[in-house]
């Protein structure tokens, strides 16, 4: 890739390794839509709610809570809030919904410290990887809703039609007119027993064109590279890539992005949470 020079934001670079956010599914491993991408895969990581018998049985900080979907999109998240409540006490909750109801956002917002939100923007990949009828319209209309009731950090899955980039640069020009606090971007990878199994990421270049285009588009909010990204080189080139282009936030970067960073000038800020929160 070609070098480029750090654009000129704040000299400060959050590195966050997450160990005292714990994932929390309200679904255990259960899904309806058995996505292209995920499978259920991920939910087997995930602590099940049913299993967290009091607020004293774990002492992380924060919770991750999510779970599977119904067909519709939406993670039932309304059908656990008298749980979730009892169990918040003093930890913070990051939320993801998916396609959530008015009535529902009404009901989560007293809970959620913020809710991070899935945002497609392209109907032949909601209709590919999801399987359902939703459309990018559907996904407008709850970005909008969770935005009057809760901060709400919408994520973009670069390369989520199984690698390959289809709408991801029109869901950063929707989300540059509706408003964004902050963006996080997460990168497709195929995973063992999915749909998307012997698909390969999107081609470096192009995540890192995006990541590039995103910066210049949203100078004026935090950007950062979530969790879900491929390893190896692939992670190193495209994490000292994100450093360089004047990214705010990292999830457990490469090494090589932690020395640039330190080369650069950087101040560095660890953190032990949520990039989300």
């Amino acid at each position: 890739m070609a070098r480029v020079e750090r654009l000129p934001l704040p000299d400060t670079i959050c590195f966050a390794y997450p160990s005292n956010t714990k994932p929390v599914s309200v679904t255990g491993a259960e899904c309806e839509l058995n996505c292209a991408h995920c499978g259920g895969h991920y939910l087997r990581h995930m602590q099940p709610l049913n299993d967290i018998a009091s607020a004293s049985a774990d002492n992380s900080a924060s919770w991750l809570v999510s779970g599977g979907c119904q067909a519709n999109g939406a993670v039932p998240v309304g059908d656990h809030l008298d749980k979730l409540a009892e169990l918040k006490q003093t930890r913070r909750f990051n939320m993801h919904v998916g396609l959530v109801s008015e009535s529902v956002i009404e009901q989560l917002a007293p809970l959620a410290d913020c809710v991070s939100f899935d945002f497609v923007a392209d109907d032949a990949t909601i209709q590919e990887v999801f399987g359902n009828q939703r459309t990018s319209e559907d996904y407008v209309v709850c970005y909008q809703a969770l935005k009057k009731s809760v901060r709400v950090l919408p994520h973009i899955c670069i390369g989520l039609k199984g690698g390959e980039i289809s709408g991801e640069y029109r869901a950063l020009e929707l989300l540059r007119e509706l408003g964004a606090e902050a963006l996080t971007f997460i990168v497709f990878m195929p995973t063992r027993g999915t749909r998307y199994a012997d698909r390969q990421p999107p081609a470096l270049k192009e995540t890192a064109r995006l990541l590039s285009h995103a910066r210049l588009l949203f100078a004026d909010i935090p950007l950062s590279l979530g969790c879900m990204r491929p390893g190896g080189r692939y992670r190193e080139e495209l994490d000292k890539w994100a450093v360089r282009t004047g990214f705010d936030s990292l999830v457990n970067p490469a090494p090589a992005a932690v020395r640039l960073a330190e080369a650069l000038g950087l101040t560095v800020i660890r953190k032990e949470e949520c990039c989300a929160l």
